[in-house]
C-alpha cells in the first residue's frame, strides 16, 4: 500500500514542471499587462491629444465651402478652403468677411489710406501705378457704381473678386470697404477637391 502511495506522489511530482518555467511564464504573463496597460496609456494620450487639436483648430481654422464663381479661376464652387483666423492681412490676401450673415470670399486690392482707381478696361491702379493680376483671367471694370478715384477710409480694405464680370464687391456702393472688425481671417489652404489641394496666396 505505501509503494502506490510513494508511485502516485512520484507521479505527482513529475506533472509539475520545473520552477525556471514557471518564472518564464510568470514574466510572460507580466509582459502581456504592462503592454496592455502601455496600449491603454497611449490611446488616452492619443484621445486627450486629438481632443485638444480639435479645440485648437476651430479656435484659430475655419473650414469654408466656396459659394458661387466671384473667385474664378482662382477657386471654384463647391470646393473647401481653409482660413486662418487673423486680423493681420496684407494685399493680394484672400479673406473671408461677414456680410449679409454670410462669410465672403474676395481679395484685398488696396488698405485705409490708398486711393483706388478701375479704368474702364478693368485695369486696378493703387495710388496710381496700375497692378499685376496674374490670378485674374479676363479684367473687367465689372459692376460698379463706386466714384472713382477712391480713397480707402481708416481701419478699411477694398477688396475685389477675382472673376471680375460678376463679382459683387467693394466696386459696389453697397458693399463697400470691408471693416476689419469683419474680417474672419485668410484663406491659407484649399483642402478639396483631393487633385487641387494646396495652399494658397
Amino acid at each position: 500500500m505505501d509503494k502506490e502511495k510513494d508511485r502516485k506522489q512520484e507521479i505527482d511530482l513529475s506533472m509539475i514542471p520545473p520552477i525556471n518555467d514557471l518564472r518564464m511564464e510568470l514574466a510572460r504573463e507580466e509582459a502581456k499587462y504592462e503592454f496592455r496597460r502601455a496600449l491603454l496609456n497611449i490611446a488616452g494620450a492619443l484621445t486627450v491629444a486629438a481632443a485638444i487639436a480639435a479645440l485648437l483648430l476651430t479656435r484659430f481654422l475655419i473650414l469654408l465651402q466656396v459659394n458661387g464663381s466671384s473667385m474664378m479661376p482662382t477657386l471654384a464652387d463647391g470646393e473647401i478652403v481653409i482660413l486662418r483666423q487673423t486680423k493681420e492681412i496684407e494685399k493680394g490676401d484672400i479673406i473671408g468677411f461677414y456680410y449679409g450673415g454670410k462669410i465672403l470670399l474676395k481679395r484685398v486690392t488696396g488698405s485705409a489710406g490708398d486711393e483706388i482707381d478701375i479704368d474702364q478696361e478693368g485695369n486696378v491702379y493703387v495710388n496710381g501705378t496700375v497692378i499685376d493680376e496674374p490670378y485674374v483671367s479676363e479684367k473687367k471694370r465689372g459692376k460698379c457704381d463706386q466714384d472713382f478715384p477712391y480713397q480707402i477710409p481708416e481701419e478699411m480694405v477694398f477688396v475685389l473678386g477675382d472673376n471680375r464680370a460678376v463679382s459683387i464687391d467693394s466696386r459696389m456702393k453697397s458693399i463697400g470697404c470691408v471693416e476689419r472688425g469683419q474680417i474672419v481671417g485668410k484663406v491659407v489652404l484649399r483642402a478639396w477637391p483631393l487633385a487641387h489641394v494646396g495652399m494658397l496666396h
